[in-house]
């Protein structure tokens, strides 16, 4: 059995130039996440895929359309982790800043964060438990941060698959499992 890891397409939304405050960034997360895509070929490793889930996300969903052309299973269960800024809403940082402070506070169960490392692993195993139910050769098209965790979640299980720590947008990472 074979699961195959895409992270979406790069997103053509750039990042901010200067200082953000939070609601700065904030209006910029939405825009990302409704961003148009830089599609690239795609090698799926010759696998006969049978299926795929998809991040409900715009950029996930154009990704997963051109990996797989049966039909695709949507789940909010694999879009990106969500966020909250930690800073006050009008404090201007560099986007670097804000982002490294958010991850922190993610990693240290800060109360900012509206989802926990333990929720989100939890929420990662019960969908993988619904994914290998069929023990077929699956896609799953997510995005960095879910992917990563799907990653330490396979290796748990006895797959084996290439290290990663930041996904490369658009190419496959096949774990297997013998």
């Amino acid at each position: 059995m074979k699961v195959g890891l895409i992270r979406h397409f790069k997103v053509t939304r750039g990042y901010p130039n200067a200082s953000v405050t939070s609601d700065e960034l904030l209006k910029w997360i939405e825009e990302y996440d409704v961003s148009e895509v830089e599609e690239n070929e795609l090698d799926l490793g010759n696998v006969d895929w049978k299926r795929c889930y998809s991040s409900d996300l715009p950029r996930a969903v154009t990704t997963a359309k051109k990996a797989f052309q049966g039909d695709i299973t949507y789940l909010k269960e694999l879009r990106e982790i969500t966020l909250a800024p930690v800073f006050p809403a009008t404090k201007k940082l560099p986007l670097k800043l804000h982002l490294l402070s958010i991850r922190l506070a993610w990693l240290f169960n800060h109360k900012s964060q509206p989802v926990s490392k333990a929720e989100l692993r939890a929420q990662i195993s019960t969908t993988l438990d619904t994914i290998l139910q069929e023990k077929e050769n699956v896609l799953i098209v997510s995005h960095g941060g879910v992917m990563m965790l799907l990653r330490k979640e396979l290796l748990r299980r006895g797959f084996r698959g290439p290290d990663f720590k930041i996904a490369n947008n658009g190419e496959l990472y096949i774990f297997e499992k013998r």
